[in-house]
């Protein structure tokens, strides 16, 4: 599909996001490491424009009439990013150095459409060493009524070290062998630039060829938002009936860049009661790109 350019009049609060993290790159950052839990930052967020969640769901691969009563719970960085961002601006490390990790996708209610979301976002906790800084955020979303129907607990880095001074060279992880595929999606080129279109993340490591490639990535690559977005639909599908009250949460890693364009499939493992091990890549054996978990509701 094609994305509208007309998305990114929606995209404004992560536009300016964007910038204030830029100018936060000149200015002094604290010196101390912040206590945690930090500052709750919370906003009310008017509801989403239809056609804004019915793009970003066939992006998905989704037929939109599927998605018309609730909004889909990996959509959150379009309005989680700017608090999230926020949490962030005490830590004495160069935010604009911060690797997405992962995140924990808990779903206790539905979110509606067509009307304002509460949502609030905090740094919950850091662990850093001499090699890395890793910060815990949490974003509750959710209506008036029921403020924590989604709760994403976000996973960030700042590497301390540069890439290969000291420690043993650890081999990729792989996509389980006793994995079965259960899907998979086609990312052309500009997809990055679709999402960013989709939800107003415009980190250029994702749509600028020569940018991406002086960061060291040979090309651009998928945001891990992205791929948690295209791979949740492809399980909420294959395993849980393409029913959003079946699933109850989704935790995953982002392992391994995605470089564009790619073709990767969505494997799911043998299940421990509730909950399949979920990895994307090529094939069992080969190396992940994300590795995780998906648990259905008890009650489905």
């Amino acid at each position: 599909m094609s994305v509208s350019l007309r998305h990114a009049r929606h995209q404004g609060r992560n536009l300016a996001t964007l910038g204030r993290i830029a100018l936060s790159g000149l200015s002094k950052r604290p010196s101390d490491v912040p206590a945690t839990p930090g500052t709750r930052f919370e906003a009310t967020v008017d509801p989403l424009p239809a056609a804004l969640r019915d793009d970003f769901a066939r992006w998905c691969g989704a037929d939109p009439t599927r998605w018309e009563a609730e909004i889909p719970p990996w959509m959150f960085p379009q309005w989680g990013l700017p608090l999230l961002a926020r949490t962030l601006d005490e830590i004495p490390w160069p935010v604009a150095r911060t690797v997405n990790q992962g995140c924990r996708i808990t779903r206790n209610a539905p979110l509606p459409v067509g009307v304002p979301l509460q949502v609030t976002a905090q740094l919950v906790g850091i662990e850093h060493t001499e090699r890395r800084a890793r910060m815990h955020q949490r974003l509750t979303t959710g209506p008036a009524d029921a403020p924590e129907s989604l709760v994403a607990d976000v996973y960030a880095v700042v590497p301390l070290a540069k890439p290969g001074s000291g420690g043993a060279k650890r081999e990729p992880p792989t996509v389980g062998a006793d994995h079965e595929r259960v899907g998979g999606f086609d990312a052309k080129a500009g997809a990055g630039w679709e999402f960013a279109l989709l939800t107003g993340d415009f980190n250029p490591l994702h749509w600028l060829g020569p940018y991406a490639k002086i960061a060291g990535f040979g090309g651009v690559i998928l945001h891990g938002f992205g791929t948690l977005a295209r791979s949740a639909q492809i399980v909420l599908d294959a395993w849980l009936g393409g029913d959003p009250a079946q699933l109850s949460s989704l935790d995953v890693r982002f392992v391994r860049p995605l470089r564009l364009p790619a073709s990767p499939s969505v494997f799911l493992g043998p299940a421990d009661g509730d909950t399949r091990p979920l990895s994307v890549g090529d094939a069992p054996g080969a190396t992940a790109r994300v590795l995780g978990s998906v648990t259905r509701s008890a009650s489905s």
